[in-house]
């Protein structure tokens, strides 16, 4: 019994873990490497193991960084099961359609500047058609159902708190007699979320598998966190907030801060645009399973947030529309990280005016042009035209999908005998900081994975 790091190993992108047990290979995750050309370039390099000789993929949630080369994963040949949330199932039908969409725009832009110097054309990753098909494949669970998913090998799936339908797996595995249980954390959610509830506790393993995101950092008190969102509305007056925002969790978690603090941060004086269609079908999604949270996000009976100032851009046109308004918009839109999107063409309209309030509430992954302006870039390219950064930029932390430091070992402290645990999902500063805390009040030494690194895993 092994396990193989294959991706988000020393970085936060690209998760993806092979698992044997006998002759059976599982997939534990198929995540899009995510920065700069360079690093998203390695998208498209084949697995060690082959798509054929996959037995069966698990999935702890939606993100892209999580699922993202599902659909290529299949465009290579692979036919068998995606176990997940049936929570995810439905995300995904909609992010893997979006994210072929992409690659294909990508593509797109990509040939036209080639096609002019001569240059061979190059095709997208995969195709929006791409991204629909391999949702056939997907086979949902509910949480606490265990399952069978190869010989040897079965997994059941536990509330993470991160997103909608997120979840930690829990993984047995058995081999010539002997049993190890790994649990994989997925993305772990953070006590007090706005929407989700928290994660779940989990008491046994042999073995850990934990991310480690924010490992160095402490998110604000909640309190400072309303503070300083209520500080940039009320500073916002003379021009637009810009908020990029990952089209599912953060963009439901400021809905239902924006709605609960409606008239104490003045909210009645904006005009919000929701302003991507795929965040529009994710809220629809979170009315579909809001049997999975305690928040009041929906009017009563309805799928329509509660935010009467609030306006869904669905079109184009109704996109373009909103870079008219000189102040007075909340303007939220994806992607996250600002590496693709409608918030590229907000920001190329607002970044350099001095009134202009840009508000990140996620975290920005090296090489993004989200990192650029958080690390306090003056200058940045958007579309190829250098833009100046006269906007103020807010980086608003308490509102994370993840755990933070003291999250992380609150979790992991819960597990009996404080078993064997590898970090995974983070960037080698965050990861050192949270071994060193975990080795000071445990007494264990976490291991660091290394991509394509192989670790036997231990049996009973």
């Amino acid at each position: 019994m092994d396990i193989t790091f294959l991706g988000a190993a020393e970085r936060v992108t690209g998760s993806c873990y092979w698992l044997r047990a006998g002759e059976s290979n599982v997939l534990l995750e198929c995540g899009m490497i995510q920065g700069g050309r360079k690093d998203e370039a390695k998208n498209a390099e084949p697995l060690p193991v082959r798509p054929g000789e996959i037995d069966a993929v698990v999935l702890s949630h939606a993100h892209i960084d999580h699922s993202g080369r599902l659909p290529l994963l299949r465009k290579q040949g692979y036919q068998g099961p995606i176990y997940t949330h049936l929570a995810t199932r439905a995300l995904c039908s909609i992010m893997l359609s979006d994210s072929g969409y992409l690659q294909e725009k990508d593509a797109e832009w990509a040939n036209r500047k080639r096609q002019r110097r001569g240059k061979p054309l190059v095709e997208p990753l995969y195709t929006q058609a791409d991204g629909e098909a391999v949702i056939e494949q997907f086979r949902g669970l509910a949480y606490g159902e265990r399952r069978e998913i190869a010989p040897g090998i079965s997994v059941r799936l536990r509330n993470a708190g991160h997103i909608l339908g997120s979840a930690i797996v829990e993984v047995w595995l058995v081999e010539d007699g002997r049993e190890c249980k790994l649990v994989f954390s997925g993305d772990l959610g953070f006590a007090g979320a706005p929407v989700m509830p928290d994660p779940e506790i989990i008491e046994d393993a042999d073995v850990v598998l934990m991310e480690s995101t924010y490992g160095d950092r402490l998110h604000r008190p909640p309190d400072e966190t309303l503070k300083e969102l209520a500080d940039v509305f009320e500073a916002a007056r003379g021009g637009n907030v810009i908020i990029p925002a990952f089209a599912v969790s953060r963009t439901q978690d400021l809905l239902c801060l924006l709605s609960e603090h409606y008239e104490a941060w003045g909210i009645d004086r904006y005009r919000i645009f929701l302003d991507s269609p795929m965040a529009i079908e994710a809220t629809s999604t979170y009315a579909q399973f809001r049997h999975l949270y305690e928040a009041e996000l929906f009017r009563p009976g309805s799928s329509i947030p509660r935010l009467p100032n609030l306006h869904m851009s669905r079109t184009s046109d109704e996109s373009m529309a909103i870079n008219t308004i000189d102040s007075g918009a909340i303007i939220i839109a994806a992607s996250g990280m600002c590496t693709g999107g409608r918030v590229l063409h907000h920001l190329k309209h607002n970044l350099w005016k001095t009134g202009s309030h840009i508000v990140f509430v996620g975290f920005q992954a090296a090489g993004t042009l989200g990192r650029r302006l958080v690390d306090g870039a003056e200058h940045v390219r958007i579309f190829g035209e250098d833009i100046r950064v006269g906007a103020t930029i807010h980086t608003v932390g308490g509102l994370s999908a993840h755990a933070d430091q003291d999250g992380l070992m609150e979790w992991y402290g819960h597990f009996k005998g404080h078993p064997p645990l590898w970090l995974v999902h983070g960037e080698p500063d965050a990861q050192a900081a949270l071994a060193k805390a975990i080795n000071t009040k445990f007494g264990i030494d976490p291991g660091i994975a290394r991509l394509n690194e192989c670790v036997s895993l231990p049996g009973r």
